[in-house]
């Protein structure tokens, strides 16, 4: 008997949308390190990938770590907050559910926000576990997540992985899994099919009869 194949998700930019919690804390912790930015910069385009790497690009090497702490103390207050389950996606988890399907959450985001997150939305009935990085940046990078919730869940090959950034298509092919791209968060279309996704999205409506 041949079981529906898991489906792992990303959770900023293809479950929900921080950008207003993401943007606002890049900008408290440039504030504090007197770091200055313009209204046109597009902060945007930092979300999804490892927060310090983010900063490193921003700020340089010698106070990214500083960066990241600040950017930290503001989201864990009240950032992680500024942020919305995008419409429909409860519907489709729990439409993926009646199908059968075993989901996953596989975020670069730690594990304690992630936890946090998926909670306050009440979408943790939708999902068997969640996986995410710890504070030290470890398994932040998205092959090494994979790899890592692959083996905690025993995963058969033919696995999905459904996510808005290069680096969650780059994650999935490392790792054999099918990588499927969402367009409606912060990544390209462009951006995801050079990356190598095998199938994009454009809405979260679609996404249940999509991933079948």
């Amino acid at each position: 008997m041949n079981l529906p194949k898991p489906i792992f998700f990303d959770l900023d930019g293809t479950l929900t949308n921080p950008e207003s919690g993401i943007v606002r804390c890049i900008e408290y912790a440039l504030d504090r390190l007197a770091v200055p930015y313009s209204s046109d910069d597009d902060f945007r385009r930092f979300i999804g990938p490892p927060l310090r790497a983010t900063f490193a690009h921003l700020v340089g090497e010698g106070l990214a770590d500083e960066a990241v702490r600040l950017y930290r103390v503001r989201f864990d207050d009240c950032g992680w907050r500024e942020n919305d389950p995008y419409p429909g996606i409860s519907a489709q988890l729990q439409a993926l559910r009646a199908q059968g399907r075993t989901l996953f959450v596989a975020t670069s985001k730690p594990q304690v926000f992630a936890d946090r997150i998926i909670d306050h939305f009440e979408l943790r009935q939708y999902f068997d576990a969640v996986y995410g990085s710890e504070l030290d940046g470890t398994r932040s990078g998205k092959v090494d997540l994979l790899r890592y919730a692959l083996a905690q869940t025993q995963s058969p090959p033919g696995a999905t992985m459904v996510g808005d950034r290069r680096h969650d298509v780059e994650g999935a092919r490392t790792n054999g899994l099918r990588a499927v791209g969402v367009t409606y968060g912060f990544g390209s279309e462009q951006e995801l099919t050079e990356a190598g996704a095998e199938l994009l999205i454009n809405s979260p409506q679609e996404i249940a009869e999509a991933v079948l």
